[in-house]
């Protein structure tokens, strides 16, 4: 295709390889990809703690267009996803046009000339018809604000940052935060440690993950009969589809999960006084629900402490609670998740009219289908707001939009358009109609979470199916747009 849009792509995760083989396989060869780090992955290149993998099947946490018939095992380890994405990007030719060390510190939109300049932190300028970012919302550490927390001696890191060169093994261990990558790290780390202490504010509600190593009889059958491969992973989209049911309604599936989770919870911690500690009182999906085989066991071995006092500061030499309790560390490490709702930062993005998007987004981040928005056009977001998920493959999402975004640059490539601007009121319409919804979800049910904002709402998650998001991102809508 001979197109004049230069395309400029942020990041090399999930996101932006997808984008690029997108742009590259719809003839748009003038494309750049903009990685701030020394490697791609994103995600999957940061954390790397002991018994870090994906909490999704591993043959739907890849593309469809790119199946891997080699998996090890059900639920992939963090280094068999990073090489997946390289085997990726060298498949489909892209490591040339990707420009690591590069981070993009801020955007603006021209509206004389219709194109985005686009500033490094380097001080370069260039100058893009079309911005995509696949920068995600899992990449910013959240490190709690908790009096102390700099006058600590010992070594502290979160778990995003993991320290492999400091040797854990007979060591005091603080672990703060029960979330997904607590959970993980705890088992691995709890056999060699000498103590470890788990602090926790709220219990995650936790099921079995049922991870198993793949037999050789089955991954060859995935790589000779595609048509299997395909079938697997589709009976494992419509499994996890499935969980949808209760997290988006309050009927019996979300009670047989509770169920699930209260029987898990008794068959594998015989202490009640322990059972208790880890017993969630709030509705299932509310907080991110967390799979693991070997965490609740991890906590029954007599080096192991959980506690649920509030923690009041941390000293130089250890944690005190708000009891007065005073527990003596030489290691803390935060599993204290990210801050996924700042979307986009610390990138500035500016409007033709001079408007910077976090001031646009003071009162909540308002999109249209977390892909596009008013005031900024020929910007598109993949995972943006409203967009995460909490019961399928966050995969299925960016390929969606992916498909989106191209389908918008074919329309404007046919009709010799340069730019699609999107109509305020529909991004208006599209915020209120997400908003409503999302207060019959299980994400707003009364639970504190990473999925809420300072203001109570929810600007992370999708409050449907994800068939559905598929269905409304299946083609560009041009009347929803000003193409000019």
């Amino acid at each position: 295709m001979n197109s004049p849009f230069r395309i400029a792509v942020i990041g090399a995760g999930f996101s932006g390889i997808c984008m690029a083989i997108k742009l590259k396989a719809a003839g748009y060869s003038n494309v750049t990809v903009f990685e701030r780090a020394a490697d791609l992955g994103g995600t999957w290149r940061d954390n790397t703690y002991p018994g870090c993998a994906c909490d999704v099947p591993s043959h739907l946490y890849s593309y469809s267009f790119e199946m891997n018939p080699n998996w090890s095992r059900a639920f992939s380890p963090w280094r068999e996803i990073a090489r997946y994405l390289q085997h990726c990007v060298d498949k489909y030719g892209l490591r040339s046009q990707i420009r690591f060390n590069t981070e993009i510190t801020e955007l603006r939109f021209h509206g004389a000339t219709k194109m985005w300049s686009l500033r490094t932190r380097a001080g370069a300028e260039e100058h893009f018809h079309v911005v995509v970012s696949g920068t995600g919302p899992l990449n910013k550490p959240d490190l709690p604000n908790i009096v102390g927390r700099e006058t600590f001696t010992g070594k502290s890191f979160h778990s995003s940052h993991w320290d492999h060169d400091y040797a854990l093994a007979g060591k005091r261990v603080a672990v703060i935060g029960t979330g997904a990558s607590a959970i993980q790290i705890v088992p691995n780390i709890a056999k060699q440690v000498a103590e470890l202490t788990l602090f926790q504010r709220t219990p995650p509600w936790v099921l079995p993950r049922m991870d198993r190593a793949y037999r050789g009889w089955e991954k060859a059958l995935f790589r000779w009969c595609r048509p299997w491969l395909w079938l697997h992973r589709k009976l494992l989209y419509w499994r996890l589809e499935h969980f949808g049911v209760a997290v988006l309604n309050d009927g019996r599936t979300r009670r047989f999960f509770e169920g699930v989770g209260r029987w898990f919870l008794k068959k594998q911690i015989a202490d009640a006084a322990l059972r208790e500690k880890l017993a969630p009182n709030y509705r299932i999906g509310c907080k991110r629900a967390l799979i693991s085989d070997d965490y609740y066991p991890s906590l029954n071995r007599s080096n192991v402490e959980v506690v649920t006092d509030a923690i009041m500061e941390i000293t130089p030499t250890g944690v005190r609670t708000q009891a007065g309790r005073e527990i003596t560390v030489d290691a803390i490490i935060y599993g204290t998740g990210f801050r996924a709702t700042e979307f986009l930062t610390p990138m500035r993005i500016y409007s033709a009219d001079n408007r910077e998007l976090s001031e646009v987004w003071r009162t909540g981040a308002s999109t249209y289908l977390g892909i596009t928005l008013a005031e900024f056009p020929n910007l598109f977001l993949l995972v943006g707001p409203n967009t995460g998920l909490g019961h399928n493959s966050i995969i299925f999402m960016i390929e969606a939009q992916g498909h989106y975004v191209i389908e918008c640059l074919k329309r404007l490539t046919r009709e010799g358009r340069q730019c699609a601007a999107l109509k305020p009121a529909v991004q208006q319409q599209f915020s209120t109609e997400i908003q409503q919804r999302l207060r019959g979800t299980t994400w707003l049910s009364g639970c504190k979470s990473w999925y809420l904002s300072a203001d109570g709402n929810s600007y992370t998650m999708w409050p449907g199916y994800t068939v559905e998001y598929w269905w409304r991102t299946r083609k560009f809508e041009a009347e929803q747009y000003e193409l000019s």
